[in-house]
């Protein structure tokens, strides 16, 4: 499943680097990570992340089969 998950707040490099399986963008002043999680512990590792480095959770999206991301260039595909 694709998802996209958003944070508050511009993420750097080191932070980004936690999620090694996600794409990371920036909508707004806020981070979006996106990419294929291969299930819900998956998922739910990557919300344990999310809250063990003190980011604040903003949203969590399944995304549908073929839809892209919010500012997903159609010519770049999600890894």
């Amino acid at each position: 499943m694709r998802y996209q998950i958003s944070v508050r707040g511009r993420l750097g490099r080191t932070m980004r680097s936690a999620f090694p399986a996600l794409d990371a963008g920036v909508r707004g002043g806020d981070t979006v990570l996106t990419g294929t999680l291969a299930d819900q512990a998956a998922l739910y590792g990557v919300l344990a992340q999310i809250e063990a480095l003190g980011l604040e959770l903003l949203e969590v999206r399944r995304l549908a089969d073929g839809e892209r991301a919010h500012g997903e260039r159609a010519d770049h595909p999600a890894r």
